[in-house]
Order: C-alpha cells, then structure tokens, then sequence
C-alpha cells in the first residue's frame, strides 16, 4: 500500500509526454511544526505536517476561446509514522479535476473545495494550523463528486457555484453559492468581501459572510456565520474577527472566533501569532492557540514551525 500511495504522484508525471511537460505547473508546500498540544488530557509534544501538498496543474488550448483545465494535488503527511516507522497513511487526495474555461468562466468536474469554502479567500490567518477556522465553524469542505463552477471577473464581482451528487438514493444533492468581491491577495483592491451559502452540503445548511481589508501595514478580517444541521438540530451562529501587522519581514497576527449554540454547548478560540520571512518562499512562524469548549475539554497548543513553498 505504501508503495501504491508513493507511486502515485510519480506515475502522474512519467505519464505525461516530453510535449505536455512544458505546460505542467508541478508546485508543492512543506509546512511541520514541533509543537506542545494538550487535548485536555494533558500536554504532550508531537511533530505535526500542516497539510504540506505536492501537485501538477495545466491547460491545453482547444481554440481561440475555449481550453483545457485539470488540476492532481495530493495531501502529504510528512511527520506521521507508528511505531515501525511505517507511513502507509501518510499520502491523501486534496483538490482533483478536470474541466474547461472559456469566456463563461470555468467549469471543473472532480473533488474540490465547495463555494462556500472558497469564499473566505485568505481571512483566515491560521489556515492549516491548530487555530484554523474549520475547528470552530461548519462549511471547510472539500467533497467529491462535485462540479464547480466560477465566473470571470465583472468589475471586481465573481459568482462561485458547486453542485454536490451525494452519490446515495436515500440522500440529497448538495448546493453551494458564492457571490465575492475584490482581490484576495489584497494587491488589486483594498477589501475583499463575500456572502455565501450552502444548502444540504456535508449535513449541515450555512450562511456566510466575510470581509478583509487593508490599510497601510494592517489587515482586518471579520465572518459572520449561522449554521443548522439539515435535521434542524443543533442552530449556532458565530462571528470571526482577526488582524495582522507586518513590520519589515515579521508579521504579527491575532484571531478570535466565537460559536453560540441553542443548547449552549459553545465554543470559542483564540490564536496568536508570529510569522517571519526568509525569502519569497521559506518562512518561520510560532503561534499559541487556546479553545474554549463550554461542555467539552478545553485546548491549548503552542508550536514553532517552518514552511517552504516550491
């Protein structure tokens, strides 16, 4: 099995001709941290691999107004072993399609992250990390069988759409929808905004709001979010707030989220942070993040880590 798993990537690539090489964009991220977790059992230390990816990417021209897509990124988990020292688990599927793009946007048949999820854009400043907003909100999800649409920019406004094919005769489709507005990266535009929503979606019906802008060295982010279970159990609604101060190469960064149930299991965290820059590509970063889980076992983790983008 392990040898399968590793194969996979490679074969990938030797399958492809010395012709397709030319347009294939293989890219990857490697991010570990050594960190203190405490589960509320108690603290231990462990080596974490923060969704480090390996993946290729292209396109192939069909005409002048329609071409080729298709996206391979494969989860590597760089750190788990047992106690043989066997990594059999340690490679898993992230986003994977095929489709095409034209004047009407892009059209992608595959797994791939749902709108709702892509409409945060890069407000969350622990993505990956412990603090990672998927811990405290529903609506993180990266699904199969899916077709995902986005449109082309129209002054600044994009409308992002998944459809989900839940695959089960007893089950619902899943729908998705984003409407966003601005840069994500923040370079072409000061905010970036989005409204969301997901209906039967990985069992649970979300509405989203987000917003991030930037003024001078700081960045402000804030999400709105209300979620149910599609049962009509289990309603919470929530808010995010974040900020991030760059000075020279470090950045400071602070996240706060909170998540209000009806049957007054809530739950909130905290995370802050340090991220400092090598170069373009390498940083080093420390972070402490703390959980609040109401009826469950509250959470700290403290870590020191490193990532490289290739």
């Amino acid at each position: 099995m392990k040898f399968v798993k590793s194969s996979l990537c490679l074969a990938l690539l030797s399958g492809l001709s010395f012709n397709a090489l030319a347009d294939v964009d293989i890219y990857g991220k490697a991010n570990v941290t050594v960190q203190s977790s405490d589960d509320g059992e108690g603290s231990f230390t462990e080596i974490k691999s923060n969704a480090s990816r390996l993946g290729v990417k292209g396109s192939e021209k069909i005409n002048d107004s329609l071409e080729a897509v298709y996206k391979f990124e494969f989860q590597v988990d760089v750190s788990d072993a047992d106690s043989k020292g066997d990594n059999d688990d340690n490679i898993s599927a992230r986003n994977q399609y095929v489709g095409l793009k034209g004047a009407f946007g892009q059209v992608v048949i595959g797994r791939n992250d749902t709108a709702l999820k892509q409409s945060q854009g890069k407000l969350d400043l622990f993505n990956d990390l412990e603090g990672d907003i998927k811990n405290v909100f529903k609506g993180e999800n990266r699904l199969g069988n899916t077709v995902s649409y986005s449109s082309n920019s129209y002054e600044g406004f994009k409308v992002l759409a998944t459809f989900v094919a839940e695959d089960d005769v007893d089950a619902d489709n899943g729908y998705s929808m984003a409407v966003t507005y601005g840069d994500v990266a923040l370079k072409k535009s000061a905010v970036y905004a989005s409204i969301a929503a997901d209906s039967e979606v990985n069992g649970y019906d979300v509405v989203r709001a987000s917003i991030q802008g930037k003024v001078e060295n700081f960045k402000l982010g804030a999400m709105y979010q209300t979620q149910e279970k599609v049962d009509g159990s289990a309603e919470a609604d929530g808010y995010l707030l974040n900020a991030a101060y760059s000075m020279g190469n470090n950045t400071f960064k602070v996240q706060y989220q909170d998540m209000d149930f009806d049957d007054s299991d809530d739950k909130s965290a905290i995370s802050v942070g340090l991220d400092h820059k090598l170069n373009k590509n390498i940083k080093v970063f420390g972070f402490y993040s703390s959980f609040d889980m109401d009826n469950n076992v509250d959470q700290d983790y403290v870590g020191l880590g490193m990532e490289y983008k290739f």
